[in-house]
Parts: structure tokens; sequence; C-alpha cells
């Protein structure tokens, strides 16, 4: 009796042992790949081509391959649309046109000349062959993701580019398809281009407008993950209906939906992770599969096919980054980076050679022959290793040289705490802290839950520990790390103080005080005691909607803000939420306050989306109100009593934000005092009288007259 029955039968069928094998190679390619220093995108390519039919035939490029596979190309180009700075690319976007008009004019023009010159073929057959050159795709976006690069300049005028190129080749393909199908009447330039300006038109406008509306009915995770993949092949699939490329489309869905899916969040990092860790290397080892190395070396005509068509793409593509470099004097490096990442050939590629293989011509021959398809095979090899080790090395050494100089820099010792109490507010307030946090550190977040000392029952511990870890948790699927604080403390604005100086917090975000009846103040009595008792940077925030949906960031900034030891350091956290979503910040202050913040973010946050408003008059707030839409962030800059930019019609604040901006989101900031100073701004706007005046009478004084 056989107890134990084995089939070693090749190619293996079984789709349990197929998913295991590829999972295998997805897990330990990387691992040795990594001692031979050779990109991780090679090592899918290659394990494709040993595993594969043409290879050691363990296994056939089933439906899971092209199932995958297709997910996995759409992923990369959707992931290369959402990593895309839209504002760099707005403000880069005449390059990345040129770009991208080069990468398609060079190598289709040169490559149409050699297939007429050597390869004797047609001139529809050398047209569609020589676009197979100018398209590529962005094979070597995932190193880019992998190093953090993903908005350098060069990398957004090569991702504009792809979108260019690529365009304008599935162009090509669909007249000379529609050519062979009958379809290419008089009007049929004129119904693509139509159909093609109505989709984009329909992905760009709609599209956001479903995102926003489900992203803030719904924070479900799993949800939301699901809806952006749905969405991604909704586009693609609608593209695919008019007769272009799905990869157009999925590109595209990742451009609108940009601004609602920032770069540090829960969604972003699942997206990430989901495509790296399976459908991207599913994609890389499908193409290997498709090598075959016999029919290539084995047929002399394959390898001369083959030589021109690489020696023409490499070639071309070189000339078109090249002439950009030179048209916009742009340095060596950016220009290797602009060839890494627009060198490899893959989808369109892959496309456009199956569709002319598919065409039989009147005289019974195929539109493109054997040897193009088996030479296409080999220009996906080549040129995505030649592609992979540029990118990896340039990008390498940019990193490295930028790691210097951050190095040289670097003095930041922010650290920032979340106390919680609401578990309602917890996701909002952690979201907010991963905006506004520094990303270079990784121990600089902490949440914290006081439990009273009088009460020490075994259900306050439960819940105490249950709101941790929902922060935690939070913080994790961002990626972001957080530490834990549990305290017992006989008052909890006691238990925050005493952990705020132990752990030597710089900023406190906590959420806005619920009232419980009519003579409950706005604040609260905890949120008060911490005003009174520090004068750390506080943050006080209230979310009616979800803080990835926030369409503009509307700071109102009172007179001498500027003068506050805390000034840059709120300027700065505000820099970096609008970077990290995408939207504009609204700056509504006085016309020297004004100067100093526009100095300040020139210096050190350039990159910031910014307008500017007068506000003279603190007492003018309410100007703001019609300004200030249901999908906006309001930024107070309040002060600590006896401080330079505290007013009395602070004490207004909070009957103010009750009847005006009860429905809007808000934040009140309240800055930190007790840093030294780091940003000096211009002193002789200020009266050279009043500082001395303060200094001689004293603190005491000054508080004195305030007050008055």
């Amino acid at each position: 009796m056989d107890w134990i029955s084995i089939n070693l039968n090749f190619p293996i069928t079984n789709p349990t042992w197929i998913f295991f094998l590829v999972l295998i190679i997805i897990l330990f390619a990387p691992i040795l790949l990594n001692k031979l220093h050779i990109p991780h995108i090679i090592g899918m390519i290659l394990a494709g081509l040993i595993i594969g039919e043409h290879g050691f035939n363990i296994l056939t490029r089933d439906n899971s391959f092209e199932l995958f596979g297709k997910v996995g190309l759409y992923y990369i180009m959707f992931l290369a649309g959402l990593d895309m700075n839209m504002e760099d690319f707005k403000e880069n976007r005449s390059k990345a046109l040129v770009l991208g008009i080069l990468a398609f004019i060079v190598p289709i023009t040169i490559g149409f000349v050699a297939n007429i010159t050597y390869l004797r073929y047609s001139v529809i057959t050398s047209i569609l062959l020589a676009s197979m050159y100018a398209s590529h795709t962005l094979v070597t976006y995932p190193i880019i993701t992998r190093y953090g690069m993903s908005r350098h300049r060069s990398v957004s005028i090569a991702v504009g580019g792809t979108a260019v190129t690529d365009t304008l080749t599935l162009l090509v393909l669909a007249v000379i398809s529609g050519l062979y199908k009958g379809e290419s009447g008089e009007l049929f330039w004129i119904w693509l281009v139509l159909k093609v300006l109505f989709l984009g038109t329909l992905i760009t406008f709609f599209f956001p407008y479903i995102g926003r509306w489900f992203f803030r009915r719904y924070n479900d995770n799993v949800m939301q993950f699901i809806f952006v993949l749905a969405i991604v092949f909704l586009g693609a699939g609608l593209m695919e209906f008019i007769g272009m490329e799905g990869i157009l489309g999925a590109f595209l869905v990742g451009l609108v939906l940009n601004r609602l899916i920032p770069d540090i969040s829960p969604l972003m990092n699942r997206l990430k992770f989901v495509g790296n860790a399976l459908f991207i290397p599913y994609f890389l080892i499908g193409v290997g599969m498709l090598i075959n190395i016999h029919v290539i070396f084995g047929h002399g005509e394959v390898l001369k096919v083959a030589t021109i068509m690489i020696i023409m793409a490499l070639t071309g593509k070189w000339i078109a980054c090249w002439l950009t470099q030179k048209i916009y004097k742009m340095s060596n490096i950016e220009r290797d980076l602009m060839y890494g990442l627009s060198n490899a050939q893959a989808a369109a590629t892959l496309a456009a050679v199956l569709i002319g293989y598919n065409i039989i011509l009147p005289n019974g021959e195929r539109l493109l022959n054997d040897d193009v398809l088996n030479g296409t095979i080999l220009l996906i090899l080549i040129t995505c290793i030649v592609s992979s080790l540029i990118t990896e090395h340039t990008i390498h050494k940019i990193t490295m040289d930028g790691f210097q100089i951050e190095k040289d820099n670097f003095i930041d010792t922010e650290k920032i705490l979340i106390p919680i109490a609401n578990p309602n507010t917890i996701e909002n307030l952690v979201n907010l802290s991963i905006m506004i946090c520094n990303p270079k550190l990784k121990d600089n977040l902490h949440t914290l839950n006081v439990i009273n000392d009088d009460n020490t029952s075994e259900k306050l511990k439960q819940r105490s520990k249950h709101f941790l870890d929902q922060a935690v948790s939070t913080a994790q699927i961002a990626n972001m790390p957080m530490k834990r604080i549990s305290r017992y403390d006989f008052d909890i604005a006691s238990g925050i103080i005493h952990a705020i100086k132990e752990y030597q917090i710089t900023s406190v975000i906590i959420g806005l005080h619920h009232k419980l009846n009519v003579t409950d103040s706005f604040f609260g009595m905890i949120t008060e005691n911490l005003l009174k008792n520090l004068h750390y940077e506080i943050m006080i925030a209230r979310f009616l909607v979800p803080i990835n949906t926030l369409k503009k960031i509307i700071i109102a900034v009172p007179p001498k803000a500027e003068y506050e030891s805390g000034f840059s350091k709120w300027v700065e956290h505000f820099c970096r939420m609008s970077n990290t979503l995408k939207c504009r910040v609204h700056f509504f202050a006085n016309s020297e306050t004004t100067l100093c913040i526009q100095t300040l973010i020139k210096k050190k946050h350039g990159q910031t989306l910014t307008d500017f408003s007068s506000l003279d008059n603190w007492d003018d707030l309410l100007i703001i109100t019609q300004q200030v839409s249901y999908d906006h962030l309001l930024v107070i800059i309040s002060a600590h009593h006896g401080t330079l930019s505290h007013d009395n019609s602070f004490d207004l604040l909070s009957k103010q934000l009750e009847k005006y901006f009860s429905n809007n989101s808000f934040v009140i900031v309240y800055p930190n005092q007790q840093e030294k100073v780091q940003y000096t701004p211009f002193p002789s706007n200020l009266n050279n009288n009043e500082p001395q005046h303060y200094e001689k009478i004293g603190k005491r004084f000054y508080k004195w007259i305030t007050k008055e």
C-alpha cells in the first residue's frame, strides 16, 4: 500500500505549489541578490527565465501569471502617478513634456531608418517596430520608492515624460491596429482623440469626487484598500474599452487620487506593501518566463534583429535625456536618473509586439514575425538590466550625497506626545502627529493615557491598554513607530505634565474637550491646566472630516508672532502637513509677520504651496469665515498669557469658534515659549525702545500691563 504518493511531473500545475514556488522566489531572490549586489528587479526576471518553460520548465505561464502580471503592471503605473508631487510636476511640466516628446521622436526616427535600411522591413512594419523603441515602462520605479526619492525633480520629469511617450506610442499602435481592422476611416484619428480626451476628463473630475465622498463616509481600512483597487481597474478597463492600453488609465487614476492618499498614511503603506510584496514581483517573474534563450541564440537572424532593437532603444533614450539635459542645463546625475527610469521596455512594448504578431497580412505573413517577437523578449531583458543598474547606481549616489548634507545640518530633537482619553479622536490625533513630525526621526512619537491614582480598577487598566494599543496600531500601519506610556497620577493634567518632563517632550497634541453641560468651559479643565502650567507647543485639534480629504490649510497669525521662540517650529509643522497632503497653505497675517513667514518658508520649505492675505487687526478674525469651507482646516495661532504676541481678543476666541466655526475642522496652536529663539526676524520692524523697556520693567510688570 502506498502511504505517500509523490508526483514529480513538470511543469507543475497544482495551484498550491505554483503559488508556493513564486513566494519562495519573491522571498529568497532579494536575499541572494543583495550579496551579489544585483538589483532585485533583474533577479525576478532571471528567476522567471530559469523556472519558465524555456528554462527548466518548472512552471508554465498560466492564467495566474496573466492575472497577477496585469495587476502588477497596473500597480507600477498607479504608484508612479500616486507618488508624483503634482506641484513639482506642474513646475516641471514643460521639462516632462519636452522629455516625453524627445523620447518618442528620437527613437522612432532613428529606429525607422534602421528598420528600413538594415532589416529591410516594410514602412508600416518599420513604424510599428520603431514605436516599440520609443515606449518604456517604469519597471525600475520600485527602486526609487525604496530609497524614498520619488519627489526628486528628475523623477517627476521622467514619470511625466513616461505618460507623454507612452500615450503617443499607444496612439500609433491604435492607428496601425485600426488600419488592419478596417477602422481607419477619415474620422478615425479625430474619434480616437475625442474618446481619449473625454475619458481623461471624466477620470480627472469624477474620480476624485467619488474618492473624497467614500473616504469621508467609510474609514474601514480594508474597505478603503478595496475601493482604491476597484477605482484603478475601472480606470484601466475604461481605457481599454476605448482602444487604448490600461496602463494609461491606471497612471491617470494614480494622478487624480494623489491628494487623497498622503505619502505618510496607513492606506499608502498598505498599497505599497501589497504591490511590492506580491503583484509587482509576479509581473516581473512573468516577463522573465517569456524569454526563450534557445531561439534567441540558436538563430542568427534573431540575434541581428535583437541587436538592432537594443541599440536603437538604448541610443534613442540616451539622446532624448541628453538633449533634455542640455536644453534645461541640468546636471549629469539628473540625466542619468532620467535615463535609468526611461530605459526599461516592458508594458507598451509587449502590447505592440503581440498586436503586431497577431495581425495577418494579405500574403499570409505576420506584420511582426517570430524574429521580432523573440528579439523583443531579449530587448526587454537587456533594457531592464541596464535600467536597473543605472537607476540603482545613480539613486545610491544621490542618496549618499544627500545623507552627508543632512548629517551636517541635522540638529532636530523633536518629540511629540499625544495624551488620549476619547477613542473617537485617537485616529485623527495620531494622523496629525504623523503629518507634522520629522520623518527622519524614528523615535519621536509618544502616546499617553493617565489613570487617576484613586481609581485603580481593572476596567480602567484594560481601557487604558486598549486606547494605547489603538494609537500605536494606527501609527504602525503608517510605518511610524510610537512609544506607549501609561501612568497613574492623582490628577490627569499633572500626569501629562510629569510625562512631558520625564520624556523631554517638545510638542503636545490633544483633542478638543467635549462640553458636558452649559456651564462647562470650551477647552475643559485639563486643557486649561496644561496651558497655565506648560510653555511647550500645544495643539488643540478637532476634526470633522478625515485628514486626508482636506483641501486647504488656512492659518490665522497674530501680530508679533514671529518674535515667539516657537515661531519656526509651528511654521515647519504645517509646511510638512501641506507637503504630505499636497494642498495649499493660506496665511492671514499683517505685513511684518507675512514677510517673516515668507522668508522662513523660502529658506527651509521652498516646495510648500502658499498664499498670503492681510490680517492687520486680530479683531478682524471673522473675515476668515468667508474663506473657510467644510473641507478646509482652520489653524489659529494663539499665545500664552504674558507673551509678545498675546492679545486681549484671544479671550473671545472660544466664543468665536463656537459661533462661527462650529462646522469646521480646526487646530489651535500655542507656540513653544521655552526653547531658545532659533529664528531671528527683522528687529528693525519693532520699536527699538520696546525690548529695552521690557528688560527694565521686568516680567511681572509686563504681565500686569498686558492684563490691563
